[in-house]
């Protein structure tokens, strides 16, 4: 079999226009992301309501939800149930020890003035966006900072 593309090649204004496509795209793109031409930015929201909580595994496969740092219990959470909160603690949990950090300070639960709602781990600085599951995997959150908050002006609801 022979070649059909045999002696031929790419004309050189074709190369040459596609580099400076190419490095057109690049400085564009470059100037975009520093001047913040297109970019879309949520307003910063402030915290309105938050709590901190321990979450501790039961011998019986529960989870106790307790207030910090008084250590008054909040609620449990029986075995077997509230799989995405399980979930949610367990990423922060393997976080911790990714980072081989003990259990180390409490997770803070945030309500926000925008409505949306995140645990935050101060240890390893993750976030999560609760809200981002759907309003029913988020009520759990919900529910435990509606039973225990700290207001943004000091006082308990």
């Amino acid at each position: 079999m022979s070649d059909p593309f045999h002696g031929h090649t790419l004309p050189r204004a074709a190369l040459w226009g596609a580099g400076v496509l190419l490095a057109g795209a690049i400085l564009a793109s470059g100037a975009a992301r520093f001047s913040g031409v297109g970019t879309t930015r949520m307003p910063a929201a402030a915290a309105v309501a938050s709590v901190e909580l321990r979450f501790l595994d039961g011998s019986d496969g529960s989870v106790r939800v307790q207030r910090h740092p008084d250590g008054t219990l909040v609620a449990t959470l029986p075995a077997g149930t509230h799989g995405f909160a399980r979930g949610v603690l367990r990423g922060l949990a393997r976080d911790r020890r990714l980072q081989h950090l003990d259990s180390g300070p409490p997770f803070r639960l945030v309500r926000w003035s925008d409505g949306r709602l995140s645990l935050e781990d101060p240890a390893t600085r993750r976030s999560v966006a609760l809200e981002a599951f759907g309003p029913t995997n988020a009520q759990v959150f919900a529910d435990l900072l509606l039973k225990t908050t700290t207001t943004t002006d000091g006082g308990r609801r």
